[in-house]
């Protein structure tokens, strides 16, 4: 199977309703190791430049592919997010793409050469045109630049631009084993480049992505791959040693183990799937750390707890995931109102559930990799608002200003994922 066609499987399957995280890895694994990275590639830049592709289509095409024929439009949006992004040279891409097309559709072969030569022969004036339909030059649907421009009138198209640029690969060095200086000199030994986030201790940002069995130590936990909004999850929560604390929703494990390299600590790691707990186990396996791993629902307590209270609680909660669109491009195709309102009706019931568990003078941190304020600061005023013993505890980041309850960080600040997080100390 070419690069083209299996991209164009990956495609097919994420707009028939399938996850990227379930649909991509299991076509790269029917093929060879050298083939992987640039169906990732293509993939990835597709649905990150759906809508713009998708009018394109409607400028190119006379009539609509039947939906019996859409793995057709699939090969077609894989080789006009190509031509997009303008690094194969148009004859090779043209020759290319109507030759596999006519493998799988013998019929469609002179419709794709007239289509993608029209495209490179008005290329000017077809770009021209999508710059002034704000769904195409953004791509983003609707429905979310409406609320974008809503709520950050000043800076929306800086969000929504941010959201199609592919993120920077980031490491969270393990204080516990390294200083970041030393790390950082390790990897420049091996010819790795990077540079010390400006605002995250723990974190280096790499100049380009390399796979994980380059960078040195690796496998003995001497450095994860971790976003640096994220890596301030451990910080915030300000442990000691010998605290017994819950990591709720945990997997995959990279918080956990942060949390781990930080102190001693008497660790419970929760989460509902028992697929994904599996990885927290390999991501504490691979730094030496141990802590009780539990498959259960957070939100039912008599299905896990003991009655021992917990000094700290890390819940970073299943949420739209609306800050990562960068990292997830098929987010913005599957998430609906009705998703984000049963994700806040489940948000509540883990927060209420968790806070019983804390012990008077505990402290919570509440996280989302959310922008909309209704999983975030709304979430918060309400449960402030239910919880009498619960007190706010403002956080601080340079050039991020707190909202009314808690710390949003916007996509792309710093090259750092969007990500929200309130502090909650419980009165004793």
């Amino acid at each position: 199977m070419s690069s083209r066609t299996a991209a164009a499987t990956v495609l097919k399957r994420v707009l028939e309703g399938e996850s990227l995280n379930r649909a991509l890895p299991e076509v790269q694994a029917t093929l060879p190791d050298g083939q992987r990275a640039k169906v990732q590639a293509l993939s990835y830049g597709a649905l990150r430049q759906h809508e713009k592709i998708t009018a394109l289509l409607g400028l190119l095409l006379h009539k609509k592919i039947r939906k019996r024929d859409f793995f057709l439009e699939c090969l077609l949006r894989v080789a006009l997010y190509e031509a997009l992004d303008c690094k194969t040279p148009s004859h090779a891409l043209v020759k290319e793409t109507v030759s596999n097309i006519k493998r799988h559709f013998r019929w469609a072969s002179g419709m794709a050469n007239a289509t993608l030569r029209r495209y490179y022969r008005e290329q000017e004036e077809l770009l021209a045109e999508l710059e002034q339909d704000w769904v195409a030059r953004f791509n983003l649907p609707e429905a979310w630049l409406v609320k974008l421009k809503d709520l950050w009138p000043d800076d929306w198209q800086e969000i929504a631009s941010n959201t199609q640029t592919p993120p920077p690969m980031t490491l969270r060095v393990a204080k516990n084993i390294f200083s970041r200086a030393d790390y950082l000199t390790r990897l420049q030994a091996v010819d790795i480049d990077a540079a010390e986030h400006p605002l995250v201790e723990t974190a280096l940002v790499l100049d380009r992505p390399v796979a994980v069995d380059e960078l040195p130590g690796f496998d003995e936990g001497h450095c994860s791959v971790q976003d640096a909004a994220a890596q301030l999850a451990a910080g915030y929560l300000q442990i000691s040693d010998g605290e017994r604390v819950l990591d709720a929703c945990a997997a995959p494990g990279g918080k956990t183990m942060h949390l781990l390299e930080n102190s001693a600590l008497d660790l419970t790691a929760i989460d509902i799937d028992g697929e994904r707990l599996l990885l927290v186990a390999d991501n504490l396996g691979r730094g030496g750390f141990s802590a009780q791993l539990k498959q259960a629902d957070v939100a039912d307590l008599e299905q896990w707890w003991d009655g021992a209270h917990f000094n700290s609680i890390l819940l970073d909660a299943p949420c739209s995931a609306s800050g990562v669109l960068r990292r997830h491009p098929d987010i913005k195709l599957h998430r609906t109102a009705t998703d984000i309102e049963q994700l806040v009706k489940l948000q509540a019931e883990l927060l209420d559930s968790v806070w019983e568990t804390l012990s008077p003078g505990g402290r919570l941190i509440y996280a989302t990799c959310s922008i909309w304020p209704e999983e975030n600061q709304e979430q918060m005023s309400h449960f402030l608002q239910r919880h009498q013993d619960a007190q706010l505890d403002e956080l601080e980041l340079p050039g991020c200003s707190s909202t009314d309850a808690g710390l949003q960080i916007l996509p792309g600040y710093q090259g750092m994922d969007g990500f929200y997080y309130a502090a909650i100390n419980k009165r004793v």
